[in-house]
């Protein structure tokens, strides 16, 4: 009897134990509500998927990424799951890789789907149960991949697009001020650019940054090397013209860039390969850097002339709210902070706005910044980060947005959520909450 009553005893506590373990992840689960409601919306982005797993972004985190979509699928709470943009990637390819191969981007993003064919499956298993929305928006490494392209590989996934060509803002059903989008439509090197080098490569949307990427995998992928050509010196045109100045900036910022990733090549050397949108056959860094003849002189460039005057058109195409100054666009375009600054300036500071909670991607820096919109009420903004490898831009990787709309009861609140999926555990990285 006393040996029972210690068996007794013991499973007793161990399943005291167990209900308070079991508690405990109902609490910090970021796919439970705690009801039988399905109401979450999760959000992910820039998981960059390539061709080539030998250089893509995203490798060693691929089975992370697998095991994450299943805890969504068998979520009995998840209602959406939104991919905000950077999800089949043509950018982060060396310079020397023919794209395409010589066939098209179909044959590319079939490609794609092979090599990462457990991520794939895992999205098409979602989508075909039905019992979650799953919803894509472009971002600019996927911004000339058209809507046939994904489907073809995503059957039956849902895509919000603007009329414009890779861009696109979602808004959940019944939920208006919420709204999610990749955000690079405010980023001067990567909205899309329907009139430079329409000359060199008509109906062409792709911007600058296409070619900064370019440059910069091909240096990584060579271990940086010692640079054996040197960046010609360019000075401001004694003229004082507005747009010479912009050039000026403009040229500034790609003699950072190839100041920092440095490449094995002259810059006369046509070694970035295109045959994609539009553009055909190699073209050299001197193409695309802005050059003098003579110092205080006209500073000129090849690919992309004139694009220092083009961008209010540009904004106006790509349906931007509230013009960004272009000085202010090329000087700060690779500073995450000027997304965060847009969040609060195209949607809460905009009376012609009624978002109240706004998800970017784009950035790499997973955050969550309340504000106050220009009626006074309290609003979110977060960024997602990404699923890359190894992230240059912030410490964390794998991060994720999780949504809980509020309900009708006058206490209830509508919250976001920052977690990441590093070594397969799930952490919450921060947290805020307002009621519309």
């Amino acid at each position: 009897m006393k040996i029972l009553k210690l068996i007794a005893a013991i499973a007793f506590i161990c399943l005291l134990s167990s209900c308070t373990k079991a508690d405990d992840m109902k609490l910090n689960y970021p796919f439970s509500n705690g009801t039988k409601e399905r109401n979450l919306i999760v959000v992910i982005s820039d998981i960059h998927l390539g061709a080539d797993l030998s250089y893509a972004e995203c490798n060693k985190n691929l089975r992370s990424l697998e095991l994450f979509l299943n805890e969504v699928k068998w979520s009995r709470n998840v209602k959406e799951l939104v991919i905000a943009g950077d999800m089949l990637d043509e950018w982060f390819i060396p310079a020397t890789v023919d794209i395409y191969q010589g066939k098209g981007q179909a044959d590319y993003v079939e490609r794609i789907a092979t090599a990462n064919k457990g991520v794939i499956n895992a999205f098409n298993s979602i989508i075909k149960e039905g019992k979650i929305l799953v919803t894509y928006i472009p971002g600019n490494h996927d911004l000339t991949i058209t809507s046939e392209n994904v489907n073809r590989i995503l059957p039956g996934i849902n895509q919000a697009r603007d009329a414009v060509q890779g861009l696109g803002t979602y808004y959940p059903a019944d939920l208006p001020q919420i709204a999610i989008e990749h955000a690079h439509r405010y980023n001067f090197f990567c909205a899309p650019d329907p009139i430079s080098n329409q000359d060199i490569a008509p109906g062409t949307i792709t911007p600058p940054g296409y070619f900064f990427t370019r440059i910069g995998v091909y240096s990584f992928v060579n271990n940086f090397p010692p640079a054996v050509d040197v960046i010609p010196a360019v000075t401001l045109n004694a003229s004082g013209s507005t747009s010479q100045n912009m050039l000026f900036i403009y040229w500034n910022v790609w003699s950072r860039t190839l100041e920092k990733y440095t490449i094995p090549n002259k810059f006369d050397e046509k070694i970035i390969v295109t045959n994609m949108d539009g553009f055909k056959g190699a073209y050299s860094v001197n193409d695309i850097l802005p050059y003098q003849n003579t110092p205080g002189g006209v500073i000129d460039v090849k690919l992309y002339r004139g694009i220092q005057d083009t961008w209010d058109q540009r904004q106006a195409h790509n349906n931007v709210a509230v013009d960004i100054p272009v000085s202010q666009a090329i000087a700060n375009a690779a500073k995450a902070g000027e997304s965060d600054l847009q969040a609060r300036n195209q949607y809460f500071l905009n009376p012609q706005s009624d978002a109240r909670i706004v998800i970017f991607g784009h950035t790499h820096d997973p955050k969550i910044i309340a504000s106050n919109n220009h009626k006074g009420q309290k609003s979110i903004y977060a960024n997602t980060g990404t699923w890359i490898d190894h992230n240059s831009v912030a410490t964390t990787i794998m991060s994720f947005v999780v949504i809980t709309p509020q309900s009708e009861k006058e206490d209830s609140f509508t919250h976001v959520k920052l977690y990441n999926f590093e070594n397969e555990i799930v952490t919450q990285m921060a947290r805020d909450s307002l009621r519309f």
